[in-house]
């Protein structure tokens, strides 16, 4: 039994979500934020059985798509002059974590 934390930019949520239950994952979701953009995010924890981990990444692959954003670039250059060209940075996408559970117990 492993336990899989997924987290997937709040605009793929309902997507994944979906998709998981379909295929009889239960899943609880949780709100969370992320630090880099402050975005909002989803957190999904499940328990998996060893054998269907690769199939419930396969799915949260899927449906979680990467995206990109130009914010303005920050930082002052050594004479004081501002630069206030933007920049392309990639977010979205997943980030996944699986752990290893000793037990597991539903009351």
């Amino acid at each position: 039994m492993k336990l899989v934390y997924a987290i997937v930019n709040r605009d793929d949520s309902t997507k994944v979500q979906i998709a998981l239950i379909n295929e009889g994952f239960q899943v609880t979701k949780l709100a969370s934020t992320g630090g880099f953009l402050k975005a909002g995010n989803t957190t999904f924890i499940m328990g998996v059985e060893d054998e269907k981990v690769e199939e419930a990444i396969e799915i949260i692959r899927t449906h979680s798509s990467k995206r990109s954003k130009m914010i303005p670039a920050g930082g002052a250059f050594s004479d004081g002059v501002y630069n206030g060209y933007p920049i392309e940075v990639s977010f979205g996408g997943a980030t996944v974590f699986v752990t290893n559970v000793e037990q597991f117990r539903k009351l």
